[in-house]
C-alpha cells in the first residue's frame, strides 16, 4: 500500500490512460463532432491497443464528454471564485457579467496553440442530450450558481422570460464566439480580435448590452404577428 497520498504505479498508469483518452477525444470531437467519431478511433488516437478502452475507463461517450468538461470546469471555476471574492457587494451589472464572462477566455488563452476545448465545447453543446447531461452538473457548480444568483439580483426588472431567453443568447455568444477565436488561432488566420482579454472585453460588452436592452412588450409582438399577418394574406391574395 502506498502512503502519505502518493499513487501506486498502477494509479498512475490509469490517471495517464485517462488523460491520454481525454485529449484525444476532445481534439477529435473538436475537428468532426461527437457523432462522427467512434470509441475505437479514440482508443487508437490515444495510443490504446484495447478497442474497449473508452467504455472500460468512463463507460461510454456519455461519461468521457461529463469527464471532458469536468476537467475544464473545475479550472474555470478556480478563476471565477477569484472574480467573486472581488465582487463584495456588488450591484452593478457589467461587474457580475464580467464574472460571468471573463473566466473562459482567461482559461483558454492559458492553453496555449492549438487548443480544443472551446470547439469541443461547441459540439457538445449542439448536441440535445450532451447539451442536456452537462448544463444540468454545470448549473449545480458553486461558482457559476453564485454568479447566476448575483446577476440575477441585478436584473430582478426584467421579465423571467426575457432572462431566460437572454440567459441562453448569452451563452451561444460566449460559447461560439470563443470557438471562432480557437479555431482562427489554430489555423494560423487574422485572429477574431487581439487577444483573448480583447475577446472577454468584447463580449462582456455585448452581453451586459443584450441583458440591459429594452423588452418588447406583449403590445408591440401582437402589432408586429398582426402586420405579418396581414402581408402574407396581402401576398396570397
Amino acid at each position: 500500500m502506498s502512503g502519505g497520498g502518493t499513487r501506486t504505479p498502477r494509479a498512475s498508469r490509469v490517471a495517464e490512460t485517462h488523460a491520454a483518452l481525454m485529449s484525444a477525444a476532445e481534439r477529435l470531437y473538436a475537428e468532426h463532432g461527437l457523432a462522427a467519431v467512434s470509441n475505437r478511433q479514440i482508443g487508437e488516437a490515444a495510443g490504446q491497443g484495447n478497442v474497449t478502452a473508452v467504455s472500460y475507463h468512463f463507460g461510454g461517450r456519455p461519461g468521457l464528454v461529463r469527464a471532458i468538461m469536468a476537467r475544464h470546469g473545475e479550472a474555470v471555476d478556480r478563476i471565477r471564485q477569484r472574480y467573486l471574492d472581488g465582487m463584495g457587494g456588488s450591484r452593478d451589472v457589467r461587474d457580475w457579467v464580467d464574472c460571468l464572462v471573463r473566466p473562459v477566455p482567461e482559461y483558454l488563452g492559458s492553453l496555449g496553440v492549438p487548443s480544443w476545448h472551446a470547439r469541443f465545447a461547441v459540439q457538445v453543446m449542439t448536441d440535445p442530450m450532451m447539451r442536456a447531461l452537462v448544463t444540468d452538473e454545470a448549473l449545480v457548480r458553486t461558482t457559476l450558481s453564485q454568479t447566476l444568483d448575483g446577476l440575477g439580483g441585478c436584473l430582478r426588472t426584467l421579465p423571467a422570460e426575457a432572462r431566460a431567453e437572454r440567459g441562453s443568447m448569452a451563452r451561444h455568444l460566449i460559447i461560439h464566439t470563443c470557438a471562432e477565436r480557437e479555431r482562427a488561432l489554430a489555423e494560423g488566420n487574422a485572429p477574431l480580435h487581439a487577444s483573448w482579454e480583447h475577446t472577454a472585453d468584447a463580449l462582456s460588452d455585448a452581453i451586459t448590452g443584450l441583458l440591459t436592452a429594452p423588452v418588447t412588450t406583449h403590445r408591440n409582438r401582437d402589432r408586429d404577428r398582426d402586420l405579418d399577418r396581414d402581408r402574407l394574406e396581402d401576398t396570397a391574395s
